[in-house]
């Protein structure tokens, strides 16, 4: 199919038909309609929906090649249709100039009296090779309509952007995500055409009288939801509202490829990562970013010590089939239980019994050189009943602690 038109209209256009597109001139494109069908119906149909697409001026023309369909769409306005087979007879009327041979061709052929396509078609095969050399015969064939020459489809970018001015300031957030919901809407639309997922979103808004507000927002897995994202730029810009109203929003993707999972037949099912990603938002929301994410060890020995590192990134579980089973678990008190104990009796909320062994002290200590040193003696007993336990007696408070259980 070849359209002839506005350039850069025709081609974003033909781009939502097919992306085998080929931009021929400035002005006209060539785009595969094979396997359309399915979609639009019969060819006529998919050129209708086409022309009505791209809006008028437009020339549409389909035929079996990309030169028939050049040359019929540049002869014939609005849409025509090249029969497979007769192409010869169906450009026969249109003149040689939209063949554009070179000059020196030209002039032969208009000495010869060569007019139109049917003209030059009927010469004597021989005749042309002999006087007008391989490009007469290359034009000849042209005029016959037997072009069999690849498309050559342009690559465009790969850029998943949208944006919108609006036509007054919007200072309430409800109809801004009216607004982006129609962006995301048509982002993942064409990241679904591509067979790709997002694994981050910026957001842009362009404020009257006071630059730009931007957010950006970076997804543990790659996704394809505009729901879950609309939900999340959502709670993002509740925490962050702009400072004005807001006169134009622009919205980008980065894509990525999806993710791809197979999950073991005894393994539990995990929490889904678009819902999993959904609820530490609104759990952010409601306790501070600074308070939610994954747990870091930091570089000291001070007993339980770590801090959050966001975002939260869940982490494939291990098989443990290789490596040594664990027979005992600790189970951290936080904050450490404040116990009792006198000789070989303990106390402390919810627990109260006989020490029956016990095995220390171990003596830590670290940061003796600032404000927050610690010296504590570390325990491991068991109870009269069996049940084990870690205490310690702080140095710093002269106060005694349960700091866990052994399971």
């Amino acid at each position: 199919m070849y359209a002839s038109g506005e350039g850069v209209r025709l081609f974003a256009c033909a781009q939502n038909f097919s992306p085998q597109v080929e931009q021929t001139d400035p002005d006209t494109v060539i785009v595969d309609i094979d396997g359309l069908g399915h979609l639009f119906g019969t060819v006529h149909e998919i050129a209708q929906a086409m022309a009505r697409r791209a809006g008028p001026p437009v020339n549409i023309a389909v035929a079996s090649n990309p030169d028939a369909a050049f040359h019929a769409a540049r002869g014939y306005s609005g849409i025509s249709i090249v029969p497979e087979g007769d192409e010869a007879k169906f450009l026969a009327s249109l003149p040689v100039t939209l063949l554009t041979p070179p000059e020196e061709i030209a002039e032969t052929l208009a000495r010869w009296g060569t007019r139109t396509f049917r003209d030059l078609a009927a010469l004597p095969d021989l005749g042309v090779a002999a006087r007008l050399g391989e490009e007469g015969v290359k034009l000849q064939q042209l005029a016959r309509g037997e072009g069999d020459r690849p498309l050559k489809p342009v690559e465009a970018p790969v850029q998943f952007e949208e944006e919108l001015e609006l036509e007054y300031p919007l200072e309430l957030l409800e109809p801004l995500m009216f607004v982006m919901n129609r962006l995301l809407g048509d982002v993942c639309t064409r990241l679904e055409q591509r067979a790709l997922a997002a694994i981050g979103l910026r957001l842009r808004l362009r404020l009257e009288n006071a630059g730009d507000h931007e957010r950006s927002i970076r997804l543990p897995v790659p996704m394809r939801s505009a729901r879950l994202f609309l939900k999340l730029l959502e709670l993002d810009l509740e925490k962050h509202p702009p400072s004005a109203p807001i006169i134009k929003v622009h919205l980008a993707a980065e894509p990525a490829k999806p993710r791809t999972t197979q999950n073991g037949l005894f393994i539990p099912l995990a929490p889904e990562p678009e819902k999993l990603e959904l609820t530490l938002a609104r759990i952010a929301a409601v306790v501070g970013e600074e308070n939610v994410g994954s747990p870091e060890l930091v570089d000291t020995h001070r007993p339980g010590t770590f801090r959050m590192c966001a975002p939260f990134q869940p982490r494939l579980s291990k098989s443990f089939s290789n490596e040594r089973a664990v027979t005992l678990a600790f189970r951290t008190f936080r904050p450490p239980l404040s116990a009792k104990v006198q000789s070989d009796f303990i106390s402390a909320p919810g627990i109260r019994g006989r020490i029956a062994k016990q095995a220390g002290p171990w003596r830590t200590s670290g940061d003796w050189w600032t404000t927050g040193a610690w010296v504590r003696d570390e325990w491991d007993i068991e109870l009269a009943d069996g049940a084990l336990y870690r205490i310690y007696w702080d140095a710093q408070t002269g106060r005694w602690f349960i700091e866990g259980s052994y399971d």
